[in-house]
């Protein structure tokens, strides 16, 4: 192995990539659609609680702004919350209806909730679901949840607004102006940044002066606008640091190499052309340093493949200085991404080409509900999945996803077709050979090629059709 250490240095200087901590402060906003109030024939006046749970307690965290006789709510109020991405952050929003003469919470104004992760936020940018009523019964209401990372950028504005000879909207009495501010988004959508109080009875409102975050306003821009994967969250620690995972030590490989190497090794004696697509999951990849799930690790999209398994270790060992490890650890991506070309293959009604993705990972994941959807999805095609836990990490969640123990289920309660999840922690094998630790690995995979053929009336080629049918250069 080639000493990086210069490599390393020299991009922590140019770039400063592995100096922000594993923590972010991520900004929520909240909507909600089709709130109905428990009389009919008023409206509710809505109000969203936001609430955290700890050692298995709900705690108030923050509440938005009421919004009176309202049954599509968008709150100006912000919601800003510490973002541990290794960590599972449990959620909790109550709609409320607060009547204008108390605040209090009383169990006849609760007009829905819904529970989530934190991570589930943060990994999806905006999530939507239903408001589920006591007894868990969906009504047709439901929220939206929008995350946005603070950029660092503390700064604040201060503003102030009035207006002259407004239209008169009221019959009896002059109109009740309030004000809302907009930003423009990059795909053009408009979002809503703040509501002012409203001015009662007045054409010439002049609104109280008020401060928005530059994040909130304009994100900070004042001009405004793996089939190996590999796990570059930031829990692995700094590349530069000898306690990382991904440290590149200049005589010893580190544990992700040696699990790359001992399963890559046998798998690439059963691939005609010896190159293999390789990926990467949880960096913030140059040159705009936006998160990213499912990038090539040669920084090639258009030809993520590397010549060999030799190929694959030096477009690793090449990209790290680069990458800024961060996170959460979602992998369903990048079987989504396999099981795409997978799906390409099942039109061709022949045992040509079967999908081994190997996923190596510290982890534990963050997208599971979204990860169980993908197995059970790319159960039905021609791939299996290999992860290698690498680290010292509470991977139970991974041996649920093995499905050794039981029929692996979608969140929507659907089964695996058959079983094409294999996981092994890299730590019992630390003090064994390779050998022994790819053998592990490799077990079942004979087993699930021949499952998915004989599951599809498939039979083998011989020798002399799988030669005839080839395309011999001239």
């Amino acid at each position: 192995m080639k000493k990086m250490s210069n490599i390393y240095e020299s991009a922590a200087n140019t770039l400063g990539i592995f100096n922000s901590p594993c923590l972010t402060k991520v900004e929520l906003r909240v909507a909600c659609k089709g709130i109905s109030d428990r009389d009919a024939l008023s409206k509710p006046d809505p109000c969203v609680i936001l609430k955290m749970q700890s050692h298995g307690q709900w705690f108030e965290v923050d509440r938005t702004e009421v919004i009176r006789t309202c049954i599509n709510p968008v709150f100006s109020k912000l919601f800003t919350v510490d973002f541990y991405f290794e960590e599972v952050q449990r959620l909790r929003f109550e709609v409320h209806d607060i009547s204008s003469n108390h605040n209090g919470l009383k169990e006849a104004d609760f007009l829905g909730g819904m529970e989530c992760t934190l991570g589930q936020i943060v990994s999806q940018r905006k999530l939507s679901k239903s408001l589920l009523k006591h007894g868990n019964t969906a009504g047709k209401s439901s929220i939206t949840v929008i995350a946005e990372e603070l950029s660092g950028n503390d700064d604040y504005v201060e503003l102030s607004f009035s207006a002259r000879k407004l239209d008169d909207k009221d019959f009896f009495s002059k109109s009740d102006p309030f004000l809302e501010i907009f930003r423009v988004n990059d795909d053009a959508t408009q979002q809503l940044v703040h509501r002012t109080e409203v001015v009662m009875n007045n054409l010439n409102p002049a609104w109280k002066t008020f401060k928005v975050s530059v994040n909130s306003l304009c994100s900070g821009d004042q001009d405004r606008r793996l089939k190996v994967a590999i796990d570059f969250t930031a829990s692995n620690g700094d590349p530069r640091n000898s306690c990382s995972l991904h440290y590149i030590h200049p005589y010893q490989p580190n544990e992700y190499l040696k699990a790359l190497v001992a399963v890559g090794e046998i798998c690439q004696d059963y691939d005609s052309d010896k190159m293999f697509p390789a990926f990467g999951f949880g960096a913030r990849i140059p040159p705009e340093y936006k998160v990213s799930h499912d990038f090539a690790i040669n920084f090639n999209e258009d030809n993520p493949e590397c010549a060999g398994i030799q190929g694959v270790v030096e477009a690793y060992q090449s990209c790290l200085p680069k990458l800024q490890l961060y996170g959460p650890t979602n992998i369903a991506p990048i079987i989504q991404k396999v099981a795409k070309s997978a799906s390409e293959e099942t039109n061709t009604k022949e045992a040509s080409q079967y999908f081994i993705l190997l996923i190596l990972t510290d982890g534990v994941i963050t997208d599971m509900a979204d990860t169980r959807e993908a197995i059970v999805h790319a159960s039905h095609l021609p791939m299996s999945v290999i992860i290698v836990g690498v680290g010292n990490a509470d991977f139970s969640d991974m041996q649920m996803l093995d499905g050794d123990d039981g029929i692996l289920r979608s969140p929507k309660g659907e089964p695996v077709l058959r079983d094409i999840v294999q996981f092994v922690p890299f730590r019992n094998f630390k003090h064994a050979s390779p050998a022994a630790l790819a053998k592990s690995v490799l077990a079942e995979v004979p087993n699930q090629v021949v499952d998915y053929y004989n599951g599809k009336g498939i039979k083998p080629k011989c020798m002399s059709e799988y030669e005839s049918s080839r395309t011999l250069a001239p």
